[in-house]
This record gives structure tokens, C-alpha cells and sequence, in this order.
């Protein structure tokens, strides 16, 4: 085997009992992650708003951005429900490329797993200490997600996890939301599939374990448009695909029908600026159809405090190193429209 093994890393169980969760902590996360399961299953009508980097690169500009969204939602409580993106991991086409804090907490520096599992922990632990916000990440891999599970609010599996079984199997253990993208495809066909498996029962292997799930009602689907056969971004947020994701969900019976739809990636063609136009769009597709209004119960956005994305030695604060982003004036302009549209 051509590996080097460099050293072996702490259990989660042994991470976990090096930075707790308080019982203060926990009774935050309890209180809001109910809320957003009512959001999902449609006992609660606000809109849910999953916001922020296209991957977490720093601490404090990460929290600072945070703190800034903690000020909006007393603003728009009544009519948004907001949860932060705090993605620790960075999933890449190639496999090159900066892959987030949990390989390098410091962008500049070589990776380091032990340290990025204590980061990554620490930034979620502060998120809810300092903002009461329980967040967002991506299961980028299955078998590390047990590091951050009990701070999480909601769960990602991305466009190209989701025919992978384990991260299927997963999911359907965990007891949050988790969104299930479409496949870089963009076939829904996969994507129900994808739904099924999550909120399926199963027996499986996971983490030297034998263990047994009885599925997760709340997993849903999430529309990030897709790339046709030469490689071209193309939507799936419009009036027709919303209609027919609706009639697919009808057709199979599955518990909690959700969608909620990524504003960046394919849907947009990587252009942030695009972002509060889609929102647009599809809220208008909400008010003028009953279905869509209850399939689509919120959107993903990418956003950060500064416009667009920088190279990883340029260090501008606040400024994406992955995906470029909307910039915190635009970010906070849209939250109040969509509020009012609302």
C-alpha cells in the first residue's frame, strides 16, 4: 500500500470530551434545531436562509461575519430563519486545491488534521456560545462527521456525495436536516433516490461499527443546477423544474416534501451578483403557485463580508479563497427584500 500513515487521531469521542457542550449549550441547540425541523416539515411557515462563506478560511473573519447576521435576524425574525454556513470542509473536482479548515486551519500553512478537527470544533462551539446560532456544514465525509454532530443544525451532502452509499446511509442516521443536492447531472430521478435511501432504515458498517438507522424524515432536496454534456452551467431553480420536483415528491409519498434552492454553482454559473435575482424569481414562483410555495421552504446563498474571491496569498479580510461570494452590503440589502417580499 503506498501510504504514509503520519500518526493516529483521537477518536470524537475523545474530541468531544476535550471541548463539551455546556448544558446551557445544549439547551440552545435543542431549542433552535426543533425550529428548524418545524421549517422543514411545514409546522412553521418562515423561510429558511442557509448563509454564508463557500468555505470557512479563518475564525475570526468567519464569526465576525456571523455576528453581523445575528443582527439581521432580530430584524426579520418573524418572517426569515437564518443559519449560518460554517463549511470546515472544501470538496474538489480534481482533488486539488485548498480543501478546507478541517486539512489546513491555516490556508498558508500545510495541512494538519489534528489541529483542523480541534479548529473546526472550536469555531462551531463559539458560533453557538457567542451568536445562539446552530450551523451549517457539509458532510464532505461520512466517517468524520461525528467530530461536529452534536453542534450542527443542519446538514449538506454535495452534488458529487450524493449516489455514494455511505454518505446515503449516513444520513439517514443523523437526526437534523439534511439536504441532499442534485447530482452534477442534475438528474432528479438520482436526487428522489438519494431522498429515499436518507429516509430509509438500514444496517451498515460505519466506523468499525455495525449499526442500524430508522431513516430521517427530514431529508430533502436541494436544486444547485447542473452541467450539461460539455460542461456548461445550466438552472434548476425555474417555474417547470419547482412544478415537477413537487409531482415527483406526490408520486413516491415521501415524509416532509422539501426543496430548498442553491442561489450559487450551476444555478447561477458561479456569478454571486446573480443571487438576489434567483431569489427573486423563485419567490415568485412561490406566490403564484400553492405547491411550489410549500415544496420550497428557503434558499442557500453564498455570502461573505467582501465581494467575489481572492488567490489564498492575497489575505483580504473577509474575502472568499474558494468560490467568490456576495459581499456583506448586497448580502444585508437582500435579507430585507426578501422579508418584504415575503
Amino acid at each position: 500500500m503506498n501510504m504514509d500513515f503520519k500518526c493516529k487521531l483521537p477518536i470524537p469521542a475523545e474530541v468531544k470530551e476535550q471541548y463539551p457542550v455546556s448544558e446551557a449549550t445544549q439547551k440552545t441547540i435543542s431549542e433552535r434545531n426543533a425550529k428548524i425541523a418545524d421549517i422543514i416539515r411545514g409546522n412553521d411557515d418562515r423561510l429558511l436562509l442557509i448563509i454564508g462563506p463557500c468555505s470557512a478560511d479563518n475564525e475570526d473573519s468567519v464569526l465576525d461575519y456571523i455576528c453581523r447576521l445575528r443582527d439581521v435576524q432580530e430584524k426579520v425574525s418573524d418572517k426569515i430563519f437564518i443559519v449560518p454556513r460554517i463549511y470546515t470542509n472544501k470538496p474538489r473536482t480534481t482533488g486539488k486545491g485548498y480543501k478546507g479548515m478541517l486539512h489546513q486551519p491555516d490556508p498558508s500553512k500545510e495541512p494538519d488534521m489534528y489541529k483542523g478537527i480541534v479548529a473546526i470544533r472550536k469555531m462551531h462551539l463559539r458560533a453557538i456560545q457567542e451568536t445562539g446560532f446552530t450551523c451549517a456544514d457539509e458532510m464532505l465525509y461520512p466517517e468524520n462527521h461525528r467530530y461536529l454532530n452534536d453542534l450542527l443544525g443542519y446538514v449538506a451532502v454535495g452534488a458529487r456525495s450524493v449516489e455514494n452509499q455511505q454518505h446515503r446511509l449516513t444520513a439517514s442516521g443523523l437526526n437534523v436536516p439534511v439536504g441532499m443536492k442534485n447530482p452534477v447531472s442534475g438528474s432528479l430521478p438520482v436526487l428522489m433516490n438519494s431522498i429515499e435511501a436518507a429516509q430509509s432504515g438500514h444496517t451498515f458498517l460505519y466506523r468499525g461499527w455495525e449499526v442500524t438507522t430508522k431513516g430521517n424524515d427530514l431529508a430533502h432536496a436541494i436544486l444547485r443546477g447542473y452541467e450539461n454534456h460539455h460542461s456548461q452551467s445550466m438552472p434548476n431553480y425555474h417555474y417547470e423544474t419547482l412544478q415537477l420536483l413537487y409531482d415527483m415528491y406526490v408520486a413516491k409519498g415521501f415524509a416532509n416534501p422539501a426543496a430548498i434552492i442553491d442561489t450559487n454553482h450551476c444555478n447561477s454559473g458561479k456569478r454571486p451578483f446573480e443571487q438576489p435575482r434567483i431569489v427573486k424569481e423563485v419567490l415568485s414562483s412561490r406566490r403564484y403557485n400553492s405547491d411550489i410555495q410549500k415544496l420550497v421552504k428557503g434558499f442557500m446563498i453564498e455570502s461573505y463580508i467582501e465581494d467575489g474571491s481572492q488567490k489564498i496569498d492575497e489575505h483580504i479580510y473577509g474575502k472568499s479563497i474558494t468560490d467568490p461570494c456576495l459581499g456583506w452590503e448586497k448580502t444585508e440589502r437582500m435579507i430585507f427584500d426578501i422579508a418584504d417580499k415575503l
